[in-house]
């Protein structure tokens, strides 16, 4: 049983799909910031964990370098978003949503926004080209963030979809989101509608030369050196899940 925020979750579903263990049950409740892995899962009460039913779900699995890197249940993201999660790791900032968890929301999104007022001119990937399964190859054109998501929400305002209950495919999307109206139209979008992108069920982003990026799993984020590939597929195995 995770207790936390997203991270947390992450922690524990890693720790599920990293053991020998089998017919483990993990059942999330939501004591962070956004919660998406709880809200995949049905916003599940302390009593509810203990008697709920289970489902096999699916998380994402994203290695670097060859090298398997994390398991993930409900999305990525390489460059400027996965940078941003920082920002909530200011003593300042951390201290404040812990006191104001009814108002944290608001907080968190004028927290970004000044953020990204102050970031917006700094080039957060290196050049890359997206590959997939059937070895067809785009360049990121600029993109500023890479995107594979598995669950149904993305910060809790942008809508994913159920990918997490099925093997094989995700949501995967690049954005230039360093401009205002690229940002825009891509959040306005991802908030009412869907976040845009295509379904695939292999990624690999390829950097021309030896990159320094940072990676985030669900608020879990590492920044990495002479990253060359980066790999997102579905994990082997699904975990059971208490759900509603």
């Amino acid at each position: 049983m995770a207790a936390g925020g997203d991270a947390t979750a992450t922690i524990a579903i890693n720790g599920i799909m990293l053991s020998k263990a089998r017919k483990v049950r993990v059942g999330v409740l939501a004591y962070g910031n956004f919660n998406d892995t709880a809200r995949c899962f049905g916003g599940l009460k302390f009593e509810e964990i203990l008697k709920g039913d289970t489902q096999e779900v699916w998380p994402l699995e994203c290695s670097v370098n060859g090298i398997h890197w994390r398991y993930g249940m409900c999305y990525f993201t390489v460059g400027m978003f996965a940078e941003a999660c920082a920002v909530f790791d200011h003593p300042k900032t951390r201290k404040h949503l812990q006191k104001k968890r009814k108002k944290h929301m608001t907080f968190s999104l004028t927290v970004l926004a000044q953020w990204w007022v102050r970031q917006r001119h700094r080039k957060f990937l290196p050049s890359f080209t997206l590959g997939n399964s059937s070895e067809e190859f785009v360049d990121s054109k600029g993109a500023s963030d890479y995107m594979a998501v598995n669950g149904i929400s993305v910060a809790k305002m942008m809508k994913g979809g159920k990918w997490f209950l099925q093997d094989g495919y995700f949501l995967s999307t690049t954005g230039v989101l360093t401009k205002f109206f690229r940002l825009v139209g891509f959040m306005l979008r991802s908030i009412f509608r869907r976040i845009p992108g295509a379904e695939s069920d292999y990624d690999q982003i390829i950097f021309k030369r030896p990159a320094k990026v940072m990676l985030q799993a669900e608020g879990e984020y590492t920044k990495l050196n002479d990253v060359e590939l980066i790999e997102v597929r579905k994990a082997k195995k699904p975990i059971l899940a208490i759900m509603k």
